[in-house]
């Protein structure tokens, strides 16, 4: 049987969508959605996002999950690398526009540490959720840099997924 209505052949631009999507997770101030994931801690109820503070890979993860990149979201840095390396990423040395950055893990006031992710944009800048602002935010892609001329927060692995070649 024909269909009525006409068929297109459709294949979705997998880095232009996804730096897109990046990009308007900023636009028009705070984006909250990425704020809260409720679970069970040893029988307690809890926010393992804290309102915010820890919600990177929940970010990053849900990106790559739009774009079919990783096979399900993720809360932790690590989680998030694991499905991505068992799904075509792979670590690369150079950055460019859509690559998936890891941060070295830091220490933050009291906080146990914890390893940080985002996205590479351009230029010398990335955005992922914003420990302080507790919502996604563009900045340098090393957080500036010490007055020594280090850079402040190291990058510890880039990685790139071929689908992104498009």
């Amino acid at each position: 049987m024909n269909h009525p209505l006409p068929t297109h052949n459709i294949r979705i631009k997998k880095l232009k969508s996804l730096l897109a999507i990046v990009e308007n997770s900023i636009k028009g101030g705070n984006n909250y959605l990425f704020r809260n994931l409720y679970a069970y801690v040893d029988g307690v109820e809890k926010d393992i996002l804290e309102d915010g503070a820890l919600s990177c890979a929940v970010f990053a993860s849900a990106v790559l999950l739009n774009q079919e990149l990783i096979k399900k979201p993720h809360a932790t840095v690590s989680g998030t690398v694991k499905d991505m390396l068992e799904n075509g990423w792979r670590e690369v040395a150079q950055l460019k526009p859509g690559a998936v950055i890891v941060w070295k893990t830091v220490r933050f006031e009291d906080r146990t540490e914890h390893p940080h992710t985002g996205f590479y944009i351009g230029g010398a800048e990335a955005i992922s959720n914003s420990f302080t602002d507790k919502c996604p935010r563009k900045h340098h892609v090393t957080y500036g840099t010490n007055p020594d001329g280090t850079p402040a927060r190291k990058i510890e692995k880039i990685y790139w997924h071929p689908e992104l070649n498009d």
